[in-house]
């Protein structure tokens, strides 16, 4: 029994493998702590994204240690093609002391099993097939003290104990909503819908974007909120799919798989993006953006990831701050573990929400005002006629909406955007 017990106990428990869960899960046993990681499905497994992962991102895959050459089937690129307003500019990624000037591209289905791989390695204990239900609760204190679940195929139950949980478990997070901890409607929400065609375009070493989304099936025009992409996977095919923002009426009307095809049949023929090419389904997810469920702690309970609304609202990027505050989560929750006290612990676990909003708090702010800006398809039409005869404004817009910046020592752009970033509330 007593084996048993130690078998299913923790110093921390981590629900969900996928980046912000694993990177939590890694620097967690890296510096010596015993931790579950808890996974609904099993690898490799698929989810929906663009595939495509900029500097930010590729930096954190580096600290982990993970492999990101060719020959361990990474793509690599260099940088943006912007496209609308009859202009197509191609902008390389920024050279900064803090970031790799290259971004790379890996499919979702075998990303995500990389880094659960990478945790396991760091020590960290993987259960695959394992669905958190309910969360264990200190009757007294009200605080997290485990989780309930099924295991396997057999869906045997089974509950796990441990002082810290860490919600990483997505945007829906049932977990978090289990504790209280409720989706925040006053931030911006966005919808990601993509699918792959076989392409003569799949060794496209930029990524690329589309500022102009035009709905051409009805009898006008329309421009939408959002943007489209193209990102060569490298492998004979593209993954192409759209970013939809909230701030529009067009959000909740529009069946979006309906408007990613028509965006496709508009393209040239050569591409191939053909309902004949298409490799898998259109898929869609939401991305709960610039902090949409706080507070990032509570009662034992972190946020790391969607399930803390951690996607940048500038340009729908999750994964490289999925990574970020999975860092940061576990570095919080090792200095606390040193402490003496349970005082002294929760004092320390309370630093973690200072320190998000610290490093991404101004920058979320600035981003919610943009998304409200760019709701207006006018306004998104201006910017993209006006903005992108501009290659110096161009490529401030692509050092901020990337969030790619120097922090000291940086050039003009990069003190304006920090500038800006600093002064902005933190909420």
């Amino acid at each position: 029994m007593t084996e048993l017990l130690s078998e299913h106990s923790a110093d921390v428990i981590v629900v969900g493998a996928g980046p912000a869960g694993s990177t939590t899960a890694y620097y967690l046993a890296k510096a010596g702590l015993d931790v579950l990681l808890l996974e609904k499905t099993a690898f490799p497994r698929e989810k929906v994204c663009g595939d495509g992962l900029t500097p930010r991102a590729t930096k954190q895959l580096v600290a982990m240690g993970i492999d990101i050459s060719e020959e361990a089937g990474w793509l690599r690129n260099k940088g943006l093609r912007i496209i609308g307003g009859g202009q197509r500019l191609q902008l390389d990624w920024p050279e900064l002391a803090s970031y790799p000037d290259y971004g790379l591209v890996r499919k979702r289905d075998d990303f995500d099993e990389t880094l659960a791989r990478q945790a396991q390695k760091a020590g960290a204990r993987l259960y695959e097939r394992c669905t958190v239900g309910e969360p264990v609760r200190d009757a007294r204190t009200g605080h997290i003290t485990g989780v309930h679940a099924k295991l396997g195929e057999e869906k045997t139950p089974v509950t796990f104990h441990a002082p810290l949980v860490v919600a990483a478990d997505g945007n829906s997070s049932r977990l978090s909503l289990a504790m209280g901890l409720h989706r925040r409607e006053d931030r911006p929400m966005g919808v990601a819908v993509r699918t792959y065609f076989t392409s003569p375009r799949h060794d496209d070493d930029y990524l690329e974007s589309w500022l102009e989304l035009w709905d051409r099936r009805g009898a006008q025009d329309r421009l939408l909120p959002g943007y489209g992409w193209i990102f060569g996977m490298g492998d004979g095919t593209s993954n192409v799919g759209l970013g939809i923002l909230n701030s529009s009426s067009a959000f909740k009307e529009l069946d979006w798989r309906e408007v990613l095809k028509a965006w496709c049949a508009s393209m040239p023929e050569d591409w191939g993006y053909t309902p004949e090419n298409m490799t898998q389904p259109i898929r869609g997810a939401a991305l709960p953006m610039a902090f949409n469920r706080q507070p990032h702690y509570t009662k034992g309970l972190l946020l790391v990831g969607d399930a803390g609304g951690l996607v940048n609202p500038f340009n729908g990027e999750g994964i490289a701050y999925a990574m970020e505050s999975g860092q940061i989560a576990a570095d919080v929750i090792v200095q606390a573990q040193a402490r003496a006290t349970p005082a002294q612990r929760e004092l320390a676990l309370h630093n973690y929400p200072k320190v998000l909003k610290e490093t991404y708090g101004g920058y979320y702010t600035l981003g919610r005002a943009f998304v409200k800006l760019i709701g207006n398809p006018k306004v998104m039409k201006i910017a993209a006629q006006r903005g992108l005869t501009h290659p110096v404004l161009m490529r401030f817009t692509l050092k901020m909406l990337a969030n790619l910046t120097d922090p000291t020592g940086g050039d003009a752009m990069d003190r304006i955007i920090n500038g800006l970033s600093k002064v902005a509330p933190k909420a």
